[in-house]
């Protein structure tokens, strides 16, 4: 009959190479609905049209159900993307298909159609689905073999233990004995489909019948293994009973029992333990059911496992320790639990890191640092190359901080060379994270504990000029750091301060007023004599980036504000410089800078020798002060229009 179908079509209805071409860029779904309409606008309704209907009918029945097996929507499920020209018109509500009759089917403009019934291989599945055994009886008196996969390698079997049809495995059981344990493409079994879907009944017959437990799927996961992925107990006592291999893994090395503590699942953890699971065993990662309990949170299976004598200090391929993980998620209580069974809080990781380390960055982690202190080695501390107040100043965690400071952590404590050249910087300090993160309390709290803020190489006070946080160099100052910085591998002939303040002249002259050596300024080693092209001096001088030798070039002032970012502020710069200095003669650079603006002329004025008698005996008052009693200045004793003219304070109210 089929060569009679295919005699009868006419010529045009078979695609030439130009049309296939054209059609070949269509999607599946698309050449289906297009084929219906096609069909259906034909003249000829002869048979033709009628087995059209019927392999269409057939090809989308198939694809529901891979779909169904897949948890996707199918073609009748999910809208029609391909069209465009109707997109704001309202589909038509589907009618309801009638067992019998026909099916629907959305044609691409929003609109349904009715085709014929499905082909005889999907009439098998609606009977499977629907659990009737009467009717696959009478399909396989009928002479079809329903032993026989299809594309995906799925049979009868398969699709009965899926859909939890009890009477239609027995049915199949019954007929074909050897499909038992046979395989889709993906090596599932219909033992693994009923254990999946937790049909009780289909997987204990199919037990009973001798069902071989421990043939795994693609990714090596057992029935088992499924059972306790699916926290069912029932399953997995009578797979087990069946002599399952409680100890069987997957591809990630995982086991029934891995799976079983990481979610907390006692009563299936009794069944693995009591059927001879291995308490010890390992994943890919190193990693036992003990550590997962701890790593997950599982309270209840790392007590379990822990009675069972699982080593309380077990440590993944990384040598982190449960301690470690539990710390570093944030486990109170299990944290509390390990070191109560006797978890040694001096294990590292293969960075260094100890469980301490780990609990000082994460916020709200007071509770698990406060149980870490007291049994956490200051040695192994310090062998670590890092102090966990470095983690909570980077972090940001002040409560974490004030807590190790309470416990007497060492605040001028230093990175290790290889943890400080992580950092372009060469930051050394948990004093220089917290200015780094512009955090004040932080920044106190180090300050008032004693932090010194002179270590690093690149000094905090620096940074805060940087940021422009005059509270926190008001600290940093008030703490002892040095208002005459420099920077050993970036050397320059003036003070640091000075440099990182020149773009704000506010902040500049509010250091000068500390007692800034500006002298420095104006000690040029060329004086008079030409100097070299500002390019070459000043190339490649980032203080962002340190490097590992010094630069035996040492920038002049004259220089670094010659740079394109600087120039265009030399006069109001040059204009703060001289209130603090005496007879100071400018270089030839500095000459052509206050030539190069008509504005600056009554700067360079200024500058002309011999200062005067009043700001040079100004000038000497503060020297004789120093620059230690110059910020203290309005508490020395003295007279009101003193301080004023000490402190360039031209107000007439004190």
């Amino acid at each position: 009959m089929a060569t009679q179908v295919s005699s009868s079509r006419p010529a045009r209805s078979i695609l030439g190479s130009e049309e296939y071409s054209l059609y070949s860029s269509m999607s599946e779904e698309e050449l289906i609905q297009m084929a219906i309409e096609q069909s259906l606008t034909e003249n000829n309704s002869g048979p033709t049209t009628a087995h059209t209907h019927q392999k269409l009918s057939a090809s989308v029945n198939t694809e529901a159900t891979a779909a169904c097996r897949n948890n996707r929507p199918t073609a009748r499920q999910a809208p029609m993307a391909a069209n465009t020209r109707n997109r704001g018109r309202q589909p038509s509500a589907a009618p309801p298909p009638t067992p019998g009759s026909n099916r629907s089917i959305k044609r691409y403009d929003g609109s349904y159609c009715n085709i014929p019934l499905p082909a005889e291989e999907n009439i098998v599945e609606e009977a499977i689905m629907k659990g009737d055994v009467d009717s696959l009886n009478e399909i396989m008196k009928s002479g079809k073999k329903l032993c026989e996969p299809n594309k995906d390698g799925w049979l009868p079997l398969h699709e009965a233990a899926y859909y939890g049809s009890l009477g239609c495995v027995k049915l199949l059981l019954k007929a074909y004995p050897s499909t038992i344990d046979q395989r889709t493409l993906q090596e599932e079994t219909a033992l693994y489909f009923s254990t999946v879907r937790g049909h009780m009944d289909c997987m204990i017959h199919l037990l009973q019948s001798g069902a071989e437990p421990d043939i795994a799927n693609k990714s090596r996961e057992t029935p088992l293994y499924k059972a306790c992925e699916r926290k069912n107990p029932e399953a997995a006592k009578f797979l087990v009973e069946y002599r399952a291999d409680v100890n069987h893994r997957c591809n990630r090395g995982w086991t029934a029992l891995h799976e079983a503590v990481a979610r907390n699942a006692i009563d299936i953890i009794d069944v693995l333990v009591k059927g001879g699971a291995k308490i010890e065993t390992k994943n890919c990662y190193g990693i036992t059911p003990l550590f997962v309990a701890a790593q997950s949170g599982q309270m209840e299976a790392l007590r379990y496992i822990a009675k069972c004598g699982a080593d309380i200090n077990t440590q993944a391929n990384d040598n982190a320790s449960a301690l470690f993980e539990a710390s570093k998620n944030g486990h109170d209580d299990i944290v509390e639990f390990l070191l109560a069974q006797g978890a040694d809080a001096n294990k590292p990781n293969k960075d260094g890191l100890l469980p301490i380390h780990i609990a000082a960055k994460k916020r709200d982690n007071d509770d698990i640092v406060s149980m870490l202190i007291p049994v956490t080695s200051r040695i192994r501390v310090k062998r670590s190359g890092i102090s966990p107040l470095h983690i909570a100043a980077e972090r940001n965690n002040d409560d974490i901080l004030e807590e190790l400071i309470n416990a007497g952590y060492d605040v001028n404590s230093t990175l290790s060379f290889d943890r400080a050249r992580l950092y372009e910087d060469r930051r050394s300090t948990a004093l220089y994270f917290s200015v780094m993160n512009n955090n004040i309390n932080a920044t106190q709290m180090l300050l008032e504990a004693g932090a010194n803020p002179n270590i690093d190489i690149l000094n905090p006070l620096l940074i805060s000029i940087r940021h422009g946080c005059c509270k926190t160099m008001k600290m940093l100052l008030n703490h002892g750091a040095n208002l005459n910085t420099y920077i050993s591998t970036h050397p320059t002939s003036f003070p640091a301060t000075i440099m990182f303040s020149m773009k704000y002249v506010s902040l500049l002259k509010f250091l000068l007023d500390l007692g800034c050596d500006a002298d420095s300024c104006f000690k040029c080693e060329y004086g008079s004599r030409p100097h070299p092209p500002v390019e070459e001096a000043t190339r490649h001088y980032d203080t962002t980036y340190i490097p590992e030798r010094k630069q035996p070039k040492i920038v002049q002032f004259c220089e670094m504000i010659s740079t394109p970012e600087i120039s265009r502020w030399a006069g109001p710069i040059i204009d703060v410089l001289l209130d603090y200095v005496g007879n100071v003669k400018l270089c030839s650079r500095l000459q052509e800078h206050l030539d190069s603006y008509e504005g600056w002329a009554c700067i360079k004025e200024r500058s002309q020798l011999p200062r005067s008698l009043s700001h040079l005996c100004r000038l000497k008052v503060r020297s004789t002060i120093g620059t230690d009693r110059i910020k203290l200045i309005h508490t020395l004793p003295l007279p009101c229009r003193m301080i004023r003219y000490l402190t360039y304070d031209t107000s007439n109210q004190y």
